[in-house]
């Protein structure tokens, strides 16, 4: 029987991920969005597989102390899908995404661990954070945003969890003919401010005026960007330095972001002065920065990125260090030329997919005493760790960090060593502690 369009009711046992909620209807598995853990509500099925039903929360009958009213009036069943938990608190918010964590942990990489999500600064109400959000053009010109699994664009007249300098943009208050979809970006530590646009046809036509900008490009097939006025990508700060990042780029979203993770990963990985270092997935390379700095003139970094953009903002960036080398490369295909290479500590910020299990083995080939894995994705996370346990390396560190309110999604920063030396370092510890 098929159920899709039909309510049904139920209560929600658990999170699970990827800003879902759980429960049962006899013996079939239901995903819900819009609930909470312990509720019992009324479900509108939208999808139905043999193994489980997906469905959104449209009454909520018995509702969970941490349930708020949601701040943005285009949250909620049927509308925009960018958020996930704006109808929880962001205390609980927290502890979704580290029971998350905790679950990926353990189901894939048997690891039992106890994780604490920790808030950024910045953005005590979970708002007003995103600095780079890509807005989608409806057949009339008006800008918004998609709905959740789906290609239908949800009109917005201001998304809350956009950055201020994004919002003054003024996106949504203009007509975007001819255009698929529109993406602003706000630097946190400069004026600078960029739009970049896809058009639906080769020909772009004349621009809309924005009430502040200071670049405009234009993005055509095959991933080619041409500026049509204005800078090229905007500036950050981190740590004292200065990074060129391009509109199109990929950057860390939350302002706090950049400062904290560059923290995280130096305070993992501890490297020395004359150590070599890799930064893999490097972009405009901020990791890579924080290397050269702690290894110093007599240490070498060696950072690969595959995005010929990102590869010249990051040898922009670090020019002034010559104990840097960046290589545009296949990250896979480059550390299979680096077979004889020897690191010393080794980072990897790799997309949503993770690293994969040639990445994770070639890492591994290399024998650094500790590696840092920067990731957005606690179950692709939890799957190259576990590759890495069977290369020969343990989990002795992990942070996790709510670089994303209102959304299930969390930035993690997971640190390792070989399996001897955790141990080495574990008995030392509890002799300390004797």
């Amino acid at each position: 029987m098929t159920r899709v369009g039909n309510e049904i009711e139920l209560t929600v046992d658990d999170v699970a991920h990827g800003g879902w909620c759980v429960g049962r209807l006899d013996d079939q598995v239901v995903f819900v969005r819009h609930a909470l853990p312990g509720e019992r509500v009324r479900v509108r099925v939208t999808e139905q597989t043999t193994r489980f039903l997906r469905g959104e929360a449209v009454e909520v009958l018995t509702a969970s102390p941490d349930r708020v009213e949601a701040p943005c009036v285009f949250s909620g069943p049927g509308m925009c899908g960018g958020c996930d938990w704006q109808h929880a608190s962001l205390d609980s918010q927290r502890r979704m995404k580290a029971k998350v964590v905790t679950d990926q942990l353990s189901r894939i990489a048997g690891i039992d661990r106890e994780i604490v999500v920790e808030e950024l600064p910045g953005t005590p109400d979970g708002l007003g954070w995103r600095t780079r959000v890509r807005f989608s053009v409806d057949e009339d010109g008006n800008a918004g945003l998609r709905r959740h699994r789906s290609h239908d664009i949800e009109p917005v007249d201001k998304c809350l969890i956009a950055h201020p300098g994004v919002t003054e943009l003024g996106v949504t208050e203009v007509k975007w003919e001819n255009i698929r979809d529109v993406e602003a970006v706000a630097s946190t530590t400069r004026a600078d401010r960029a739009i970049v646009v896809t058009p639906t046809t080769a020909k772009l036509g004349e621009l809309p005026e924005l009430k502040a900008f200071s670049a405009v490009l234009r993005r055509f097939k095959g991933g080619r960007v041409q500026s049509v006025r204005g800078r090229k990508g905007v500036r950050e700060d981190v740590a004292g330095r200065e990074y060129r990042v391009g509109a199109g780029g990929f950057w860390q979203v939350h302002p706090a972001a950049g400062e904290i993770l560059s923290a995280a990963v130096i305070e993992g990985l501890e490297p020395k002065p004359g150590e070599t270092a890799l930064d893999l997935y490097c972009g405009a390379g901020l990791f890579t920065g924080a290397l050269a700095e702690a290894v110093g003139a007599e240490g070498r970094v060696m950072g690969v990125e595959n995005g010929e953009h990102a590869v010249r903002d990051a040898q922009y960036n670090l020019k002034d260090l010559p104990q840097v080398r960046v290589e545009r490369a296949d990250v896979a295909k480059q550390m299979r030329e680096w077979a004889d290479v020897r690191a010393d500590v080794v980072t990897l910020d790799p997309p949503r997919a993770g690293a994969g299990v040639e990445v994770v083995r070639k890492v591994a080939g290399m024998k650094p005493r500790r590696i840092a894995y920067v990731s957005c994705d606690p179950a692709t996370l939890a799957r190259d760790l576990a590759e890495f346990g069977r290369s020969g390396y343990r989990l002795v560190g992990l942070r996790a960090f709510d670089a994303f309110p209102m959304t299930h999604h969390v930035e993690m920063v997971a640190v390792l060593e070989p399996v001897k030396l955790a141990r080495r370092h574990r008995e030392a510890a509890e002799a300390e502690q004797d």
